[in-house]
């Protein structure tokens, strides 16, 4: 079964990171087959957000931040597996497999 992950990144500056990130984790979601949808909180401010639908149908949530995350109460009744954004850009595929490591425990 495919997973269905969301995700939020944010960055200090908001600007780098948090896109990078964001397209790290689509990249390697995409390759492994896993559906993804993926919010970011930058100097934008937030865009992609998620539903409230996104985020209650998703088998994992992954927050790749290095600041707090802006409405953060909607994933209130979520498992969060937490990750900073530059371990993201480096190494999106470890970010995604651990997440569904810490979701299947």
């Amino acid at each position: 079964m495919s997973k269905k992950i969301v995700a939020v990144t944010a960055c200090i500056a908001g600007i780098a990171h948090t896109y990078m990130a964001a397209e790290n984790l689509k990249k390697y979601a995409k390759k492994e087959g896993y559906d993804i949808k993926v919010e970011t909180q930058g100097a934008m401010g937030i865009e992609n957000k998620l539903s409230q639908k996104d985020i209650d149908e998703a088998d994992i949530v992954i927050f790749a931040v290095d600041t707090t995350v802006s409405k953060a109460e909607r994933f209130n009744d979520k498992k969060i597996y937490k990750v900073g954004t530059s371990e993201v850009v480096k190494n999106g595929k470890a970010a995604i497999e651990g997440a569904i490591a810490d979701a299947e425990e």
